[in-house]
């Protein structure tokens, strides 16, 4: 059995499936509707596999007006929604229900408008991360957010969990790159939130919207920011005998005020699974790896580098590595973004999203250690570290019950670990499932009635993505 719950299934919804299915056949073409249980199997869970639920039906509208009609005809039937974008969520955010309608936005995946004036792009909510770069790279421009999971995880799922990635760290997450998007509203209104311009008059709702998970509405288009390329870039790798020492150092160099573009940490058993996988060249003689990527030309790359290895110095560094080809540098983001899928090769793993103080660092990477190791399981730290931001990967064996939970467990402690020290539950992975019966431990009874007070504002019968973010016990109304 689930160690997460999920709502008892509306048993009159599931007996009028066939009924439901039916309106749904009314509203989009054919191959948009998916009700098969072969063709819904591959919708049932995310990527937090260890959960899964067979979808009522599947409906993968291409257009605004698609997406408006069948959310107006779900809420006039009753039936929940679970808004997907590429299924890529590790916090098992798009799951759905038994007695759900899933709404996926991938065919929507279109570039509608490129302004390099402006320095905005117009696009669809399906279109993948990358593609955004791939669409103004040639200009000289790049798209800043950069998930491990770039190449397959949508716009629409980034705002949904107000996603990050590696350079977060000097550009912002999700965010800080949004300017605008079409939402439609469970009653099947379309809303334009935002635009093409720096900032809006009245209530700022596109913050509301980035983070909201699904929860407020159905994101269809966004207008993002597009950067002008650095003139240069140069990730440089920084070895130390033990994580402590890495981890200090990343809180001296934040402390003193230098903001690299990326600042990333791999410990031991991280580097050995990501060099046997991508041949990156990291340094096997170390206990802990720090990635610092510096940008611009190379007077400035130079002054900052000079900068941060004075402080690493400090710190008990041992090896000190600079890129010196496009190859290398290529080689060694491939080894840091492909970190997740190679420890996927040798064992199986809870990937946790927790932030913290830079401050705390070095503490709390003992405490995660020894939290780990106290339920006899293993742990491979790799993570976004000039923000704090940790991915702790606890590996287990999901054949053996006892593990898989103490693995839940081992995790949850690392969540209340965070929360502790002055942190927070998620940094970019949202809250879904994983970590929704934790949210009592980060906020009071009151912080968590008033937000859910202005999602009922939206959503008055929870009927969107319900599952998620907030306790299952004591919901309120608008």
């Amino acid at each position: 059995m689930s160690a997460i719950a999920f709502p008892v299934p509306d048993a009159g919804i599931l007996a009028r499936r066939e009924s439901i299915v039916a309106g749904l056949a009314g509203l989009v073409a054919p191959q948009a509707l998916i009700t098969s249980d072969d063709e819904r199997r591959p919708y049932e869970t995310d990527a937090l596999t260890a959960y899964r639920r067979m979808p009522l039906a599947v409906v993968l509208p291409s257009t605004t007006q698609e997406v408006a009609a069948v959310l107006r005809y779900c809420r006039e039937q009753g039936v929940p929604v679970v808004p997907r974008g590429s299924g890529t969520s590790l916090s098992g955010g798009a799951i759905p229900q038994e007695d759900a309608v899933v709404i996926g936005v991938s065919k929507m995946n279109r570039i509608l408008e490129i302004d390099y004036a402006n320095r905005v792009a117009r696009v669809q909510a399906g279109v993948t991360n990358l593609a955004v770069t791939g669409a103004v790279s040639a200009e000289g421009f790049f798209y800043a957010p950069d998930p491990s999971s770039q190449l397959a995880c949508s716009i629409g799922g980034n705002i949904g969990m107000n996603s990050g990635g590696a350079h977060c760290l000097k550009y912002g997450v999700t965010t800080n790159n949004v300017l605008g998007v079409t939402l439609v509203m469970l009653d099947g209104s379309i809303v334009e939130i935002g635009g093409a311009h720096l900032d809006s008059p009245g209530y700022d709702l596109l913050g509301l919207i980035n983070g909201s998970e699904g929860q407020l509405g159905i994101v269809t288009e966004a207008t993002v920011r597009i950067l002008r390329s650095a003139e240069g870039a140069r990730p440089v790798l920084f070895g130390f005998p033990i994580s402590e020492q890495a981890g200090a150092a990343v809180a001296a160099i934040i402390g003193a005020g230098i903001i690299p573009v990326a600042m990333e940490f791999m410990d031991k058993p991280a580097i050995e699974i990501c060099e046997a996988f991508a041949k990156a060249g990291y340094p096997m003689d170390c206990g802990a790896l720090l990635i610092i990527e510096v940008e611009g030309s190379d007077e400035e790359m130079d002054a900052q580098l000079a900068r941060i290895v004075a402080i690493a110095g400090e710190h008990g560094v041992t090896t000190v590595k600079e890129s010196k080809s496009a190859m290398e540098a290529a080689a060694i983001w491939k080894g840091r973004k492909s970190a997740f899928g190679a420890t996927g090769r040798i064992a199986d793993y809870i990937c946790m999203d927790g932030t913290i103080p830079t401050g705390q660092l070095p503490y709390v990477l003992r405490r995660m250690d020894e939290i780990v190791k106290g339920y006899g399981l293993r742990v491979a730290n790799v993570f976004h570290a000039g923000d704090g931001n940790l991915h702790p990967l606890i590996l287990y064996n999901c054949n053996d019950p006892v593990e898989a939970q103490k693995a839940e467990d081992a995790g949850m402690d690392i969540l209340k670990l965070c929360v502790e020290v002055g942190g927070c539950l998620t940094g970019e992975h949202g809250v879904g499932i994983e970590k929704r019966d934790l949210m009592t431990f980060q906020f009071n009874e009151a912080d968590l009635a008033q937000q859910m007070r202005v999602r009922a504002v939206f959503d008055e019968r929870w009927l969107l993505n319900p599952a998620k973010v907030f306790p299952l016990e004591g919901r309120v109304a608008a």
